[in-house]
């Protein structure tokens, strides 16, 4: 007598569903003044690209025009002016340079900071503070004289160097804080399974810096790529002059070319805008979390 085995299926667990929490007023409220923030900063941003698609009769026109046919005249205007690509290079060198020193030297100068103990350290970050917030307008005079007497006017070198010393106290801030939120112990780690001290930052604490190291780039190649005091000043000879600049150049017997000024802006704002793409999920979290901790 053969004995048949039936097997049991277990009966499928009952679905849960989950109701949605109601809105509060309260989150109403926060939601839409989040979207009127939102449309107040982006529709000058879309203002200024429309407004480089119309033609000159419609930017002047007494009523806001919204629909219209796009046309590109005013793109070939804006980059047909003379050493346009010279103002190109020299903005990319000047801004590359100046970000790419700073961050160098924030790197061993945050670190110093976050890791070591010696006498004047705080004093050195009071001063890292002061010096990001004092407005380096006032000191155009000062490094005029210095640029004039040392025969280094319409200087590029001079230039970036300039703005470099510009991005790098926020660049040592913000490094700082992402340095000291590592811990201590996988650079100690690292150490005793045979690493110099140098050997464990490059292969343990820089890794992680990615975050800080993109939100400082950010903010280094927007305020250097946007400078306009110190080339104005400095910088007179057009061959040495960024594209801050070019932007000033669209005038005409008859007035402003605004076509061609707001063709030439989001010229200009479009590498910002880019870079900040590529880099804002990191960059946004690397602004806030750089500059608490530690």
């Amino acid at each position: 007598m053969s004995t048949t085995a039936t097997a049991t299926t277990p009966a499928p667990a009952p679905q849960v569903l989950r109701r949605r929490k109601p809105l509060r007023p309260g989150t109403v409220v926060k939601n839409l003044t989040a979207l009127v923030l939102a449309v107040l900063f982006v529709f000058p941003v879309y203002w200024m690209f429309s407004s480089s698609l119309k033609p000159q009769s419609e930017i002047l026109s007494k009523d806001p025009v919204f629909l219209f046919a796009p046309t590109f005249e005013n793109y070939p205007t804006a980059t047909g002016v003379d050493l346009f690509w010279t103002y190109v290079a020299n903005s990319l060198t000047v801004t590359v340079g100046a970000v790419l020193l700073a961050l160098i030297v924030a790197l061993a100068a945050s670190f110093a900071i976050a890791r070591m103990r010696f006498r004047g350290r705080k004093g050195l970050v009071l001063g890292v503070m002061m010096a990001q917030m004092a407005p380096w307008e006032v000191m155009v005079i000062v490094m005029y004289m210095i640029a004039r007497d040392g025969d280094m006017l319409n200087s590029i070198p001079l230039l970036t160097a300039i703005y470099f010393v510009m991005v790098l106290p926020f660049t040592i801030w913000t490094l700082r804080g992402f340095i000291a939120a590592v811990p201590v112990e996988l650079e100690e780690a690292a150490q005793i399974d045979g690493c110099t001290r140098g050997q464990a930052f490059r292969k343990v604490i820089f890794p992680l810096l990615a975050p800080g190291l993109m939100s400082t780039s950010l903010f280094g190649f927007i305020t250097a790529w946007n400078e306009f005091a110190m080339v104005l000043i400095l910088n007179k000879e057009k061959t040495a002059q960024t594209l801050p600049l070019w932007l000033t150049q669209f005038q005409t017997a008859f007035g402003s070319d605004w076509g061609a000024t707001m063709a030439a802006s989001s010229l200009f704002a479009l590498p910002v805008l880019i870079v900040f793409l590529f880099l804002q999920r990191r960059a946004v979290g690397g602004m806030t979390a750089g500059a608490v901790k530690g």
